[in-house]
């Protein structure tokens, strides 16, 4: 797949090197080579990335248990804990763009990766909740940086084929999220039982990650190169230099950016209290532990296949609300069987609730649906993603606050039904085809 995709790359890049050929900083012809090496170390270096972008969260969520004992927690302060992904999605995510500008995408991503991989190492050693949470906001940090930016290089290398490459993107978002949830239970009965180290053991992957965007990390020009090509992707007939300084789109204007915003936000607190208490409901049920990090990975690798089949499926509807029903729906039965039956059907509602989690890669998909211009689309990611974040917040913290003080998991599970309604509404109404530039004008 890899070699199809860099043969691919190099007969598009070729052809754009002989449109432009006229530019002081057209490539030769004679490289074609080394740029077809290059892309596929850029391939290696996207599947690597996506892959480290989850082992932090669903590792502790298959760990926390062991954690809260070996450092005191209670229900409340693992709350807090679960709530700090989006936090920090929210917080250093929008810096990403400003920092590419600045050093280069490529060398953002390193440092996101190299943040990763420290924080996994140290965090399970510090001897602290306090430290334990910022060394987990050290590895978070470079995984918003590197979750913004992501899409950006694919969209930047890859114009072509931003399809297959999101896909085979998200493939590895999905497996590193349900591998880690999978395997660091008996990763940690290996060696030895001691959950620090099985915590630790992630910063490897991270180390491994590192390496291939070395390469990357001088170019500083990325940000420009990108400038460029959209340039010359806007025709003869377009100013590039214009369309950049064209007045922002009034996006608080328009109701689809709101209802997308918060079908973001809903689906994103469903996500993060699956990947940080699912795991714990099955063991308070009396599920193992080494079975309950698997019925985790089973949810989390539902997204390995359905990455590709929702987002074309999708884009061939001109609304996306019969999707988002039966994505609700499942949610809802999922829940439903946590709540009466959580041992007795466990496999059944971890699928289900696997189904539910695949809002995620079709709100990426409306967002790119949802406005008519790139940057339209860019602003409109912006303003989805930063919000949905912060509106994902609470519901972890919430979970474990109810958790701690009811004594068992009926109102938790009873909250995460009740917000799979909300979610089902905004999502249906941020699916009818319209645009927020249309939306955003009228108003």
């Amino acid at each position: 797949m890899m070699g199809l995709m860099a043969s691919q790359e190099t007969r598009t890049r070729t052809t754009t090197t002989a449109r432009t050929s006229a530019t002081p900083d057209a490539p030769t012809s004679g490289d074609g080579t080394a740029r077809a090496w290059r892309t596929r170390l850029l391939v290696v270096g996207i599947v690597l990335a996506a892959m480290n972008l989850r082992p932090a969260i669903t590792s502790l969520g298959a760990l926390l248990e062991e954690v809260r004992d070996g450092l005191g927690m209670s229900g409340s302060v693992a709350g807090l804990l679960t709530s700090v992904p989006p936090l920090c999605f929210a917080v250093f995510g929008v810096t990403a763009p400003r920092l590419a500008r600045r050093f280069g995408a490529g060398a953002v991503v390193c440092a996101g990766m190299a943040a990763i991989g420290t924080g996994l190492l140290i965090r399970p050693y510090v001897g602290g909740t306090a430290a334990f949470l910022a060394t987990s906001a050290l590895a978070l940090m470079g995984i918003a940086v590197s979750n913004v930016l992501m899409p950006v290089i694919v969209k930047r290398h890859f114009p072509d084929r931003v399809g297959s490459m999101t896909g085979l993107y998200s493939m590895a978002l999905a497996l590193g999220t349900a591998t880690a949830a999978a395997v660091t239970v008996p990763l940690t009965d290996a060696l030895g039982g001691n959950w620090q180290t099985g915590l630790a053991v992630w910063a490897a992957l991270a180390a491994a990650a590192v390496l291939p965007w070395l390469s990357f990390a001088r170019e500083r020009d990325t940000a420009q190169d990108g400038n460029a090509a959209a340039r010359a992707d806007d025709g003869p007939g377009r100013d590039g230099r214009a369309a950049a300084e064209a007045p922002a789109l009034r996006i608080t204007r328009s109701r689809t950016a709101w209802a997308l915003a918060v079908f973001f936000g809903l689906q994103a607190t469903a996500a993060y209290i699956t990947m940080g208490w699912m795991a714990q409901i099955y063991r308070d049920a009396g599920v193992p532990a080494g079975t309950a990090g698997l019925l985790l990975a089973v949810t989390m690798v539902m997204g390995v296949p359905l990455a590709f089949v929702i987002p074309r499926l999708a884009t061939r509807l001109p609304q996306q609300g019969p999707i988002v029903l039966v994505l609700g729906v499942s949610g809802l039965v999922g829940y439903a069987g946590l709540y009466f039956a959580p041992a007795a059907g466990a496999w059944a509602w971890a699928l289900l609730l696997g189904v539910a989690n695949c809002a995620f890669p079709l709100a990426l998909t409306m967002v790119g649906m949802r406005a008519r211009s790139g940057a339209g689309v860019a602003q409109l990611s912006a303003f989805a993603q930063s919000t949905g974040y912060l509106i994902s917040i609470p519901g972890p913290l919430l979970v474990g606050v109810l958790y701690q003080h009811s004594g068992g998991w009926g109102l938790p599970i009873a909250l995460m039904a009740g917000l799979m309604i909300p979610q089902t509404v905004v999502g249906v109404l941020a699916g009818r085809d319209r645009t927020v530039e249309d939306e955003a004008a009228r108003r």
